[in-house]
């Protein structure tokens, strides 16, 4: 039996005030010759950017004129909010200046209206979307631990940073929780470094699937994760940790296809602002909760106030 190929249709959001042109561009989208997309219209400078926020397009071709703004305004917005999407901008003027500051701004490609063919902006849309795999694939590289595809320490360093800022702000609690994998070094002299790869791993994705989608979850480095775990108190932050040590305590792990693994996790949890104010500190304080855990016998949670050093 032959199949064939099935043919992905990407959507594409057009960000532009003049319904012409629209109309002009959906009707080179649909002369392609070889990739689907499905073009879709905002109008306004506030609907576009909504639309292009929501993550929903494939790519966006971006007008240079939007009324009182334009769109090297909506493309440094869109980038501060943490947008990916890939932006062709499409400008009137032939002036290379615009076509510098679109670049410098954030897009990945320019039109010029006047020129442009139904095969001109889909050779653009291809390159833009190309070249924006690539970003994300070296942006992944450079926020990602390569094993265990947690946050690794340089984007926890950030994160952290960003949200010790936004909790003192606006008077939330910032709980970090760390997690140890309990006699690691013993698993990786037993079984192999492939079988402590393997262990690692899996930690990382039970840790993953018992926080909430906010909260972030990274390698700090070794067997050792951190949970940033954003507007939360303290009994809600440590019961996190503890339902992570109980979900080790409940199922093995197979290290290997014969090879099952007891693995016990133990955790330390601090709060901001009531255990530090500066990140050093809250790094320090969960940090301090952990070392009393795994001095208490390991496979608990222990709590950084709740220390007899630091209630006396």
């Amino acid at each position: 039996m032959v199949f064939g190929l099935v043919h992905m249709t990407r959507k594409i959001l057009l960000i532009d005030d003049d319904r012409l042109q629209f109309r002009l561009t959906q009707a080179h989208v649909k002369s392609f010759q070889t990739d689907l997309y499905e073009l879709e219209w905002s109008a306004t400078y506030e609907e576009g950017i909504a639309r292009l926020l929501s993550g929903e397009y494939a790519a966006c071709l971006l007008d240079y004129q939007l009324g009182d703004r334009d769109g090297l305004q909506l493309i440094r917005e869109a980038l501060a909010q943490g947008c990916r999407t890939p932006i062709v901008f499409l400008t009137a003027e032939t002036a290379d200046r615009v076509n510098i500051e679109a670049m410098n701004a954030g897009a990945l490609d320019y039109l010029v209206k006047g020129e442009i063919t139904p095969r001109m902006i889909e050779r653009s849309l291809r390159y833009a979307l190309k070249l924006g795999d690539t970003l994300e694939a070296l942006r992944r590289l450079a926020t990602r631990d390569q094993l265990t595809g947690l946050l690794n320490r340089r984007e926890f360093d950030r994160l952290l940073s960003d949200e010790r800022d936004r909790a003192l702000r606006f008077n939330h609690g910032l709980g970090l929780g760390f997690i140890d994998i309990d006699r690691f070094k013993a698993i990786n002299d037993t079984y192999g470094h492939p079988a402590g790869d393997v262990v690692l791993r899996e930690v990382a994705r039970r840790v993953v699937e018992q926080v909430r989608t906010v909260d972030r979850v990274a390698r700090f480095g070794g067997e050792e994760f951190a949970l940033i775990l954003v507007q939360t108190d303290q009994a809600s932050a440590a019961e996190v940790v503890r339902r992570i040590c109980r979900a080790f305590a409940r199922d093995p792990i197979m290290a290997t296809d014969t090879t099952a693994l007891n693995v016990t996790v133990s955790g330390g949890v601090a709060m901001l602002p009531q255990d530090a104010t500066t990140e050093a500190e809250l790094i320090a304080a969960a940090d301090k909760a952990l070392y009393a855990a795994k001095e208490r016998g390991r496979n608990r949670v222990e709590v950084f106030s709740e220390l007899p050093t630091v209630r006396g």
